[in-house]
This record gives structure tokens, sequence and C-alpha cells, in this order.
């Protein structure tokens, strides 16, 4: 009597995966040549049982057939995949909510699980994990593709996990431990750099962003008088969601084209047009880009950037430039899958290029950051002892007042240390200086 292989029950269930494809598909398949399909799966199907009768080792079947149709959609491209029910909340968790891990945004780039971007205040970023950083092992196991990363890395909160990266310049590979953590997913801080001048810089595109977005600049905006100028941070913003990144565009656009989209289904080809603003935001803004820009925050640096409305500064970004969209299946399964190419409003596509700056500034601390009221060091007359004040000196211009000028914080109170790093990013510094000097021009025409 023939006995069934451990594990076909598994074969039949899982292969009910492919039969979603295959219902969704048919139409598509009758026009490309069912008969060809049919052998193709038919193939499939006797490997498959070749493989579990004869293989040296007991083979679990349904890994197999996970396996295999994960190596099919990953052959279309790095960013299509089949996520099992375990991944697929976590794709739901990362847009809605908090997780618990070491807090980085990943991709699979030439083979390996490479770092997009550290999320801010993490673990992850705390720790000195940077963008294009490799991870090539987590506990002391080789990682190769995302999901195993993604489910190494994550644990329940207060223990440890062990990365080990190889990073461009380093001889040797670079081992971090770090202490999971709650990741919440809040993407909005918010500081005025000067009175008049706002910095906000977005770390990811979540539900919430646009919300959280217009709550912060209405802040800034009623509480230091007329905004003259406002830095938008984009750097290590791993992308998100594609809403928010068109609604942030539609702050600072009135009209014409934000994306378009072009997909093989034309279902999957539209063009997403601004609308009119009730509040006007005619100020000039500087936008801040580096490789860990990715997909919908470069989105939004094109728009501004083609449509004239933001000078863009720093590094080029990612170059991710394709749509995906999620496909429920059955038994708690996604499919991730890679639907079109977006198009800035000139009709530039970013794909594998990237947005390149208007101005190109690679990062570099500042050693000591820059006097906020211009001083070189110099003795000055003030400086000497029973120095005359000046005879129409106001009273408050005699007074050391730091909140009339410098770096203070709005939306966020944050701490010393933080305020320092802002002075210290050249970048920041750089961005508000072309804010200062457009300001001061703009005031000698008149």
């Amino acid at each position: 009597m023939r006995t069934e292989p451990k594990g076909r029950t598994k074969i039949w269930v899982i292969l009910a995966l492919a039969a979603v494809l295959w219902t969704a598909g048919s139409a598509a398949l009758d026009a490309a040549g069912s008969d060809e399909t049919y052998k193709g799966l038919k193939l499939f199907t006797d490997v498959l049982e070749i493989v579990t009768q004869k293989y040296v080792d007991e083979v679990d079947t349904g890994e197999l057939i996970q396996k295999a149709i994960q190596g099919m959609v990953h052959s279309l491209d790095p960013h299509s995949s089949l996520l099992p029910p375990d991944a697929f909340e976590d794709l739901r968790i990362d847009t809605k909510g908090n997780f618990t891990g070491i807090g980085i945004h990943i991709t699979l780039r030439n083979g390996f699980v490479t770092v997009i971007s550290p999320i801010e205040g993490t673990p992850a970023s705390k720790a000195g994990i940077r963008a294009q950083d490799r991870i090539v092992m987590v506990d002391g196991k080789r990682v190769n593709d995302l999901r195993q990363a993604v489910k190494l890395m994550r644990g329940p909160k207060g223990t440890p996990v062990k990365v080990t990266v190889i990073r461009q310049g380093e001889q040797e590979p670079l081992e971090f431990s770090l202490i999971r953590d709650v990741i919440p997913v809040k993407s909005i801080k918010a500081h005025v750099l000067k009175p008049g001048f706002g910095y906000i810089w977005i770390t990811n595109f979540t539900g919430n962003t646009t919300d959280d977005f217009l709550e912060a600049l209405e802040k800034i905006e009623s509480e230091n008088g007329p905004l003259k100028g406002l830095v938008l941070d984009l750097r290590n913003n791993g992308g998100g969601l594609l809403e928010e990144s068109l609604e942030i565009s539609d702050i600072f656009i009135d009209e014409g084209a934000i994306l378009s989209i072009k997909g093989r289904n034309p279902a999957n080809t539209r063009v997403f047009n601004a609308s009119p603003n009730k509040v006007p935001r005619d100020y000039p803004i500087v936008v801040l880009i580096n490789g860990g820009s990715a997909s919908a925050s470069e989105i939004v640096a094109g728009a501004l950037q083609d449509h004239k409305r933001g000078l863009i500064l720093g590094t080029t970004s990612f170059g991710k430039g394709s749509v995906q969209t999620v496909e429920t299946l059955r038994e708690g399964y996604g499919l991730k899958l890679t639907i079109a190419r977006y198009y800035t409003p000139n009709g530039r596509s970013i794909q594998a290029k990237g947005i390149e700056p208007d101005i190109i500034v690679p990062y570099k601390p500042l050693e000591e950051p820059d006097d906020e009221n211009g001083d070189d060091g110099f003795l000055k007359e003030r400086d000497l002892q029973n120095h005359l004040d000046a005879a129409d000196a106001p009273e408050k211009d005699k007074q050391n007042d730091k909140e009339q000028s410098g770096i203070g914080d709005v939306e966020f109170r944050v701490n010393p240390l933080e305020m320092e790093n802002l002075k210290r990013d050249n970048q920041i510094m750089r961005a508000l200086d072309i804010l200062v000097s457009y300001n001061l021009f703009s005031g000698l025409r008149e």
C-alpha cells in the first residue's frame, strides 16, 4: 500500500495560495496561453512530489511552497513579496501603531539586507547603525532576506539582540549590542531655528502624518509671527503611505500635478493633482534629503522641486520610483506587488536615479556650533568695563535674552543636547543661511 508522504496535506492547503493568484489572473492566462502555464504548474507539482519523497532529509512541504512563491515574486523586483500572516500584520503595524524592535527601515539590495535609514531616537539610531549598512548576522545567525531579518530583530521589549553589519570603509564587520524597545510610529518633530524660521522633520509617512504636520506647522506660524521660511527635513525618511505624501505636497502646491503613476494595467495609471489651499503659504522652503530619503519622501521632494516651491539641499536620494499595493490573500497572507512606476510633475522617473539636490551639501557635523549672535570671538566695545550704552538703546536690547534670538523649540520640548545637535548639523545651518539670505535680499528690493 502506498503511503502519503508526511506533509502532503500541507501541500494542498498552501497551494490554495497559488489558486488565488490563478483565479485572479485567469483572464490574463487565457490571453497569454494557458497551456504553457498549466505545463509549468504540472512541472512544479512533479518536482515538489519528488523532493518530498526522495530528498535526503525530511522537508516541510508547506515551507517549500511558501519559499517557491516568495522566490517567484522576489524575482520581479526587490519590493514585491509574499507576506506570511505575521509579516502582513507587521506591515499594518508599521503604518498605524507601535512595534517592538530596534527601529530601522531596511531593503534588499544586491543580495544584502541593507539599512535605508534608522528611525530617530530608537535603539538602532542611538547605537550608531547608519544608512547603507549591510546586515549580515542577527544574534549569530546569517540573514539573507527581509522577512528573516525582521523576525530576528523584533522581539519583546527589554530583550537583547546583537546585529552585525558590514560598513563601507570599515575593514571588519561591526557588531552592535542593542536592547529592543517599543518603537513609536511618530513622524513629526518641529522647532523654531530662529524667529520667523521654522524647522519640521518628517521621519516617515504614517496614517496620521498630515494631521500632525499641519498641527506643528500652524503652531509655528501662529506663535512666531509671519513665517519667513521653512526647513523641511526628509533625510533618512524611508517612505510610507502614498496618500500622506500627496497630502503633504498639496499643502504647499495650489494647482497642477503632484504625481503621476503609470502601470501595465490601465487602472494603475492616473494623475494626482493639487487642490487650491485656503491658507496661502508662499514663504520659501528648503528641503533636506540624503541617501536615506526614499519613496514617499522622494515624492514630496520631487513635487516641490518641479513646482519650484522648494530648493532641494543635501545629497542624492535613494531612488525608489515604484508604487506597491498589498493584496489580501486567504489564510491571513498578503501579497505586496509593484503595480506602477511614478513620475514627478515634470515627468521625471527617479527609479534607481533618485532626486538630485539643487545644492549638493554632504553632511558633516560642525565642530563648534555657529554663534547665534554672530560673535567672532574678538574683544568688543561692550566687553570693556564701564562701557557706554547706546543713547537710543531700548531696555530690552540691554538684556541677554536668549529667547529673542537663536534656536528655540515649538511643538515638542527637547533637551539641550538635541538643540546642540541641530546647531551642529551643517545641512540645517546651511538651509537656514539660505532662507535668511533670501529674506535679506528680498528686503533690499523693496
